[in-house]
């Protein structure tokens, strides 16, 4: 729904602009803050369409009734919605949107992005659509608070950044999540894994292993996270704990908790780490936190270590050996008097799988590799591949090739997998399962 060309109406996108100005103008007039607030975007509709009408009769502009419906549309949505970004939200295909400045618009679609003919009036009206996302949240963003990360009421995650901190204007990110939640056949059937890495997955999440999702930005860690949780029994308290609310468990003892940002004082904070030391006070039988980015990773392996065996987390790396070193970092930063050596062995003690997810060229999210934490040897964490992605390269529509592949190793935990009941056939780590071809 990008900006056209209105037949006789001067110089296409301009003008389109112009004439929403001008009904949008005329609607706010005619209406007091107290009706607007009360009026829902149904019992607009008719005024903004008279509205339409006079304005196309004054001006004598030749339109037909479709421009004259989604002028009519578009006007709502200035009023009542997020302006041209509504069509955009109401697609369930798109993934994430991303507001470069006020005349830069791409989603994603099937894992690619793509650029739109999406365009705002100008850097104004990107500001003033930001502000009624923000406010509408609860929260604010100006010269003094530039930036704004927060969740909207369907539960999609915004990023906004405003000047001085951005150089090209507004900014403004929405990660969506899709109203239907994939299930293990959805995961299955896009080849984001196999059956047998899904069962080795289930087992250990029956069996009470401690797990580190890691892959980068888009790569699907929660959406796995969701996945994995649907394993946990129902008899189990899970506390959840995340920046911004993205997790969506399906057990109902479930405590989700949320960070708090400063007010606007500076004060007020509640950070992650907090929630984590909070959480131990709750009875959780297990704690997951969205995503571990600072201190509160020496909580969360402290809480892994101290009786919450089952605990899950996530964490941005390139891959599974990555993702342990980068915890160790995140860790040591916060207990710098505490030996090297020693918090690599209590992080080999605390984590015992490493599942490593990413976003490859041709837009398809997998998980490239299961990896077990087998120890320490000569001060350094080792870890052991179970399951891996071997790329071969691509086929003519440029989809990813490649297989599948267990390693053959059997992991050192295996016996507790089976003192918790969980059997696995031989089978699961020697399989290897070809890509298909599109």
């Amino acid at each position: 729904m990008g900006a056209r060309t209105i037949p006789g109406a001067g110089s296409g996108a301009d003008r389109w602009f112009e004439i929403k100005s001008r009904i949008h103008g005329r609607l706010i007039n005619s209406l007091t803050p107290d009706q607007l607030k009360s009026l829902s975007k149904e019992g607009v509709r008719e005024q903004v369409g008279n509205t339409v009408e006079r304005l196309i009769a004054d001006d004598q502009i030749p339109m037909t009734l479709t421009e004259r419906e989604r002028l009519i549309e578009e006007v709502l949505d200035e009023v009542f919605g997020l302006g041209p970004l509504e069509p955009l939200l109401k697609d369930p295909a798109i993934g994430d949107i991303l507001v470069n400045g006020f005349d830069s618009v791409y989603i994603e679609r099937a894992g690619k992005l793509v650029e739109t003919n999406i365009r705002f009036r100008d850097q104004v009206h990107l500001r003033m659509i930001i502000d009624r996302i923000v406010s509408n949240v609860g929260r604010r963003i100006d010269d003094s608070s530039p930036i704004v990360d927060a969740r909207l009421n369907d539960g999609s995650r915004i990023c906004a950044v405003i000047p001085p901190l951005s150089l090209i204007g507004p900014v403004l990110s929405i990660r969506r999540f899709g109203s239907k939640l994939l299930s293990t056949e959805d995961l299955l059937r896009n080849e984001t894994l196999t059956r047998g890495m899904l069962d080795f997955m289930r087992g250990c999440v029956q069996a009470r292993l401690n797990m580190l999702i890691a892959g980068g930005s888009g790569s699907g860690k929660t959406t796995l996270l969701n996945t994995l949780s649907r394993f946990i029994p129902e008899d189990e308290r899970v506390v959840t704990i995340e920046d911004t609310a993205e997790l969506q468990l399906q057990q109902s003892h479930v405590v989700r908790l949320e960070t708090r940002p400063m007010n606007i004082e500076g004060a007020g904070a509640i950070t992650q780490r907090d929630l984590v030391i909070n959480a131990l006070r709750m009875r959780p039988d297990r704690i997951i936190v969205g995503e571990c980015r600072g201190a509160e990773a020496f909580d969360m392996m402290q809480a892994m270590n101290t009786g919450h065996d089952g605990s899950m987390t996530t964490t941005h790396a390139n891959n599974a050996r990555d993702a342990f070193a980068r915890v160790e970092t995140m860790v040591m930063m916060v207990s710098q008097n505490v030996p090297d050596v020693v918090i690599r062995y209590m992080l080999a003690s605390a984590i015992q799988i490493v599942i490593h997810c990413a976003r490859l060229s041709d837009g398809s999210r997998k998980i490239t590799a299961i990896s077990e934490v087998t120890g320490v040897e000569d001060g350094q964490v080792q870890m052991r591949d179970i399951f891996v992605l071997e790329r071969t390269g691509m086929d003519r529509h440029v989809r990813i090739q490649g297989k599948f592949a267990a390693t053959g190793v059997q992991p050192y935990f295996l016996e507790r997998l089976k003192a918790h009941g969980v059997r696995l056939a031989a089978s699961t780590f020697t399989e290897v399962q070809e890509l298909k071809e599109s």
